[in-house]
């Protein structure tokens, strides 16, 4: 399955400046998620991050997973109309630089759910679209609430 821009807006509450997924490439109801986000130079985070060497911030990576497992898991019927906070991130690991003018491709995959508590961890990751390279990779904990 696949998402353009308008359908992500119908699941996930997040909107500009913050929502940091384009499209979903492929979605696997249940299972996991491929999604795209192309990193624009116009953010203007970047004239903070740094004015001579623009960096996109690691929060900001680690969001964009966020979302990417958001959406994967509002997709799924019995999250439907909830909202997901952010309750952890484990082993996050930064290891290439997000420029501006990249295309990223973002992964998530259930790892864990308990149910009873509406949490649930993904296992997360960030790639440079264009390369192939890891970017960022994090185990990503929601509460669906």
């Amino acid at each position: 399955m696949t998402l353009t821009l308008d359908q992500i807006k119908t699941i996930i509450p997040q909107r500009d400046p913050i929502l940091l997924v384009d499209e979903v490439t492929d979605l696997i109801p249940n299972e996991s998620i491929e999604a795209r986000f192309y990193v624009s130079p116009s953010l203007s985070v970047f004239q903070g991050h740094f004015p001579d060497q623009p960096i996109l911030p690691g929060v900001y990576s680690v969001e964009s997973l966020a979302q990417t497992a958001d959406i994967l898991l509002l997709s799924m019927e019995r999250y439907q109309g909830k909202t997901p906070l952010f309750i952890g991130i484990d082993r996050a690991k930064f290891k290439r630089k997000v420029l501006p003018g990249m295309h990223m491709c973002m992964t998530a995959r259930i790892a864990q759910e308990l149910p009873e508590k509406s949490i649930v961890s993904c296992d997360t990751a960030s790639y440079n679209a264009k390369t192939g390279d890891l970017c960022v990779s994090a185990v990503v904990t929601l509460a669906m609430r």
